[in-house]
């Protein structure tokens, strides 16, 4: 079968093109956006990618098309299926109808760590042995790509509380039905399709109205919007998880953050040694809650807990990418005041002595409608200086952030000038961290090129 998926480098659709491959099926897509990592791996995996969305790439018309939820009304090829009344599905029912329907399904929520606490998961059980399949909206540094089918029933997915498609406007994960499920915290964010927190809620509530009540909740006991979405109802154990509060089944004490280790409890009794490659506090919370998912499927704590110190991170989330005249350069997905806060403070806990130079991209629906804006400058407090990128299309004031940042803050609208300025004042001893949920232009890759262009010069 010819499955043809429109915007299909999206994290989601990227994925999903992958496992039908992986089906036996033969995959081509159309985007607007072609870049890498997911450029690359759609490439390596032999599926054909088209630039733009023109309806001369649906012809031959294939067996099916999957229409990915950056594709509206008033878009050409959209229009033209509606008016010819051919056939099209989203990619979430296309995954539950093809690969989830009959699978033990492990699903992460939430509006942070989904990404990272999903491939911890996915790695817990590939170590016990377990084969699982997985779809990340990322590309896991443990395995080759973003989602693999897969040889056993157990599957782990990422599951966003993005809309699901211009004609589906529930959250994608209501397609899901998982039988395990991680609720990590629940903040307000994608603005653009959400009215507000309480919207955001709903679709939570309706995540757990469909969790069968012999599966499992875990939920971050310290999150109260969490708990306001289960006292909308819930019928499935629920058990909980924190690094501070001792009331959670799962809890992690004698925390060093420098060495990220902890001590894990299970009901206020030792479990074992938590060592991870992986710093900050809110990755210690990301492992405790797939430890849970994980024993929940089988798998032993310890084994869960061994299974972890190999885990290698997620490409795009503080992913190192090279140190050069000792100046540390790192590529991070935040884009939340809450991430971003998260991110630099796990590395001043981890480098106290080094400057953090911190250069960030507004670039999501939210950050660019200003809805962070009151809480933005603030999450910049443990950076020693703060860069900002003006995208031509922000709609608030920059100078409104910038005037209250706390460490040096510069503006720029040219990504070039951004590296110009860096160049000229970063020194050894100092970390770079890039901070966007986009290419961002290139910008790291250019400033691997120029910092380790610079350190050749120096050497010779």
């Amino acid at each position: 079968m010819h499955i043809h998926i429109l915007g299909i480098c999206g994290t989601f659709m990227g994925s999903l093109a992958i496992i039908a491959k992986q089906l036996g099926h033969t995959v081509s897509g159309s985007d607007m956006n072609v870049y890498p990592p997911m450029s690359t791996q759609l490439e390596m995996a032999g599926i054909e990618l088209m630039s733009g969305y023109s309806v001369d790439h649906i012809f031959p018309l294939p067996d099916q098309i999957i229409v990915g939820n950056v594709m509206g009304r008033g878009n050409e090829v959209v229009e033209y299926l509606l008016n010819n009344h051919i056939p099209f599905t989203s990619g979430p029912a296309w995954l539950h109808d093809q690969v989830l329907k009959d699978r033990w399904v492990l699903a992460v929520a939430g509006t942070h760590g989904k990404t990272t606490t999903s491939s911890m998961l996915a790695w817990i059980l590939e170590s016990a042995g377990l084969k699982p399949g997985f779809l990340i909206g990322g590309v896991p540094e443990n395995f080759d790509y973003s989602s693999r089918l897969g040889d056993s029933k157990y599957f782990v997915i990422e599951a966003d509380e993005y809309d699901t498609a211009f004609f589906d406007k529930r959250s994608k994960f209501v397609h899901y039905c998982p039988h395990t499920l991680v609720l990590n915290n629940l903040e307000f964010d994608h603005a653009d399709i959400f009215d507000d927190l309480d919207a955001i809620k709903r679709q939570f509530h309706h995540l757990i109205r469909i969790l069968p009540s012999d599966g499992k909740l875990i939920i971050n006991i310290d999150d109260q919007n969490i708990q306001d979405v289960i006292d909308m109802g819930c019928w499935t154990p629920t058990e909980s998880f924190s690094t501070t509060n001792s009331a959670a089944t799962w809890f992690a004490v004698d925390i060093d953050l420098q060495n990220s280790q902890f001590t894990l409890k299970q009901n206020n009794k030792p479990r074992g040694l938590g060592v991870l490659k992986l710093f900050g506090r809110h990755n210690i919370a990301n492992a405790i809650a797939a430890i849970a998912a994980a024993q929940h499927a089988g798998v032993y704590v310890e084994d869960a807990l061994q299974a972890l110190t190999t885990f290698a991170g997620v490409k795009r989330r503080l992913e190192h990418k090279g140190t050069f005249n000792k100046i540390s350069v790192y590529d991070d997905f935040a884009h939340h005041p809450t991430e971003i806060a998260a991110t630099i403070s796990a590395f001043r806990n981890q480098r106290p002595d080094g400057r953090i130079i911190t250069i960030f991209e507004p670039r999501s629906n939210s950050m660019r409608l200003g809805i962070h804006v009151e809480h933005l400058a603030k999450a910049f407090d443990d950076a020693d200086k703060v860069f900002i990128f003006e995208p031509k299309d922000l709609q608030w004031p920059i100078q409104d952030v910038t005037n209250n940042i706390k460490p040096d803050a510069k503006t720029f609208s040219v990504v070039d000038d951004i590296i110009l300025d860096l160049l000229n004042d970063v020194k050894p001893g100092d970390n770079v961290l890039i901070l966007s949920n986009g290419s961002f232009d290139g910008l790291s890759e250019k400033l691997v090129l120029q910092l380790s262009s610079r350190e050749a010069n120096i050497l010779h």
